[in-house]
């Protein structure tokens, strides 16, 4: 009995090691027929050579799925490209637009400056430059010439007592002046004229009114004159001269007028305030 069951464990034992020696693929088979009966359909295993293929033809498919959108990206970028060239243009122009001034092709045209008629004080100015240069070059070339200038219209005639008086004003200075037939000598304070006013501007101030009239050389002229400066001195004398020469002939009023001869000049030094240095000037401001 004990051979018996000996044999039958071992018949039993031998099965066993045949099914571990059989490959996987009955089991496999277990499972497709298991799969039919759940009611899926079978899936074809291919071979082992065609596997190796597949394998190897799916990385070229995926190299050729990467290569499309390599020329899509090529053509996008070359788009891209010439967009911002067209978009780069109107920017070049505006910047050129930005760097050229307006208005700098336009032909600039030219407005001659009007002339303003000059005052009284630059026209003695201007003459007594001109004098002081004629002197000189008299002086260098050695030859004295006599200036003579036409008169506006012939002087009036005036008899041998005759006296006009007049005065003339200038800042804080008074000139009362005399005008009476004469060879043309002004005498100031009882003085000549250049010893007086040593300057030619103030001595071309005070002859302005008898060189415009054509008085010059047919009268002469005594003055007395105080207050003020040396230049109000001159521009008061020649105010009160004006003056006289309407008084001889009301015709030169429109002249001596419109060169400003018979205009008081109210110019003056304006007053010190409280608490100023001058006029204006104020004291150095000390915060601490």
């Amino acid at each position: 009995m004990i051979d018996d069951e000996n044999k039958a464990s071992e018949q039993d034992e031998t099965p066993a090691e045949g099914q571990e020696d059989q490959p996987a693929g009955p089991v496999a088979g277990e499972d497709s027929s298991s799969s039919q009966a759940a009611g899926d359909e079978p899936t074809p295993t291919p071979p082992a050579g065609e596997a190796d293929e597949s394998q190897d033809e799916e990385p070229e498919g995926e190299g050729e799925a990467v290569e499309e959108p390599e020329e899509e990206k090529a053509e996008e970028s070359e788009a891209e490209e010439a967009k911002p060239v067209a978009e780069k243009k109107p920017e070049a122009k505006e910047e050129k637009k930005k760097d050229v001034i307006p208005g700098a092709d336009l032909e600039p045209i030219a407005v001659e400056p009007e002339e303003r008629p000059l005052s009284a004080e630059e026209q003695a100015r201007l003459e007594a430059e001109e004098e002081e240069r004629a002197q000189r070059e008299a002086e260098l070339t050695g030859e004295a010439e006599e200036e003579t200038k036409p008169a506006s219209r012939a002087p009036a005639k005036m008899e041998g007592d005759a006296r006009y008086l007049a005065t003339g004003k200038r800042k804080t200075s008074i000139a009362r002046v005399t005008v009476l037939p004469g060879s043309g000598k002004i005498q100031v304070n009882e003085r000549a004229l250049e010893e007086f006013f040593p300057r030619p501007l103030h001595q071309t101030t005070v002859r302005q009114p008898l060189a415009t009239t054509g008085y010059e050389k047919t009268v002469d002229v005594r003055v007395r004159v105080h207050g003020g400066g040396i230049s109000g001195q001159a521009g008061a004398v020649r105010h009160g001269i004006a003056r006289a020469l309407t008084k001889i002939d009301p015709e030169l009023r429109g002249e001596l007028k419109r060169r400003g001869f018979l205009t008081r000049d109210a110019r003056a030094k304006e007053r010190r305030k409280a608490g100023l240095k001058k006029a204006r000037k104020r004291p150095q401001f000390s915060k601490r």
